[in-house]
Parts: structure tokens; sequence; C-alpha cells
């Protein structure tokens, strides 16, 4: 049994290249011909319901679901898991990524860290501790241009998830984020 399973996790803010990130280590992985499975939460669907999709027009294809059990039941003779946009998924990603990879499995999941309010997002915060690497990314201040790590919310609307992309949302620095 392989006993090297790691779990990657990649954050940041709106527009700071997390779903790129991902791409781009997946396709590494299928260029090293491990098996690759994908998944994205189903409340992601701005771009295409069967491919994750960067604000850069890069693809992969993947599966895009709701319940996090699924993942554990579609990834039996898989190298390599990616998720996206994890911070829609339930707390039960954690123990899905740790069981996955207790199995051996390298987990690369993606997604926002801090809502809109700044504040710890769905169950990222806690999966932060038990990853094995962790990428932080920022993006650029859409005001100043400076390092931007706050997501900016444009619109009056108060729901946690309010799925968008620049019309709804801009990457801030801390000066900048209006809180």
């Amino acid at each position: 049994m392989n006993t090297n399973g790691i779990i990657e996790v990649i954050c940041g803010p709106m527009f700071s290249g997390k779903t790129e990130e991902l791409i781009r280590r997946l396709v590494r992985a299928q260029i090293a011909k491990k098996t690759v499975h994908i998944f994205k939460h189903s409340t992601d669907n701005r771009y295409s319901e069967d491919y994750i999709v960067s604000h850069n027009k890069n693809r992969i294809k993947c599966h895009s679901l709701n319940d996090t059990n699924q993942i554990m039941d579609l990834s039996d003779n898989i190298d390599i898991i990616g998720i996206d946009e994890a911070q829609f998924f339930d707390d039960s990603i954690i123990d899905v990524s740790n069981n996955l990879a207790k199995e051996g499995k390298r987990i690369i999941v993606a997604g926002l860290d801090r809502d809109y309010k700044a504040i710890p997002f769905g169950p990222m915060a806690n999966l932060l501790t038990h990853a094995d690497y962790i990428t932080k990314l920022n993006a650029i201040c859409m005001v100043c241009g400076n390092q931007a790590s706050f997501s900016q919310r444009l619109t009056k609307d108060k729901a946690q998830i309010l799925v968008g992309e620049s019309e709804k949302y801009e990457a801030r620095c801390r000066n900048c984020y209006e809180s």
C-alpha cells in the first residue's frame, strides 16, 4: 500500500489564480501518466457544468457534485484527486480528504479561504489545519494595484454564497477593502 498520501490546499481571494494553479498541477500529473479525477461543487456553474474553468478560460474536465461522499465513491484506483471551490462543500470534505490521503492519494484542493466579509469560508479554515502543503495566492488590488488578499463584494446582497465574476467582486488589498 502506498503511504505517501498528501493534502495540498491552494487558497486566496477571488481572482488570485487558485483554479489556474489547480489546473496546472493536475495537467502536470496527467503528463506524468498519473490517474486523475477532478471534482467541483455543483454550485459553481459560472462557465460550465462539466469543467473547472479559470478566469483565463483554461479548463479541465471534472465531475460536478454536491455530495462530498461521492468523491470517495469515484476515487477508487485514482492517484490524484483535484477539488475546486472547496468552500462550497460541507465539513465532511475534511474527512474525505484525510481518508483519501490515508489511502496514499494526493489530494489537491482549491478554494476561497475567506468570504466577502473576510471571515473563514465553509470548511476551508479547518481544511488548512489538515494540509501537508499550503499555497496562499494573492491577487492585484483593483483600486491601488498592490497585493490583494481580500474579496470585495460590489453588490448589496448579504448571502454568504453569491456566485459571480468581476460584475460582483473585486480583489482588494487590506487598505482598500471595505468591510
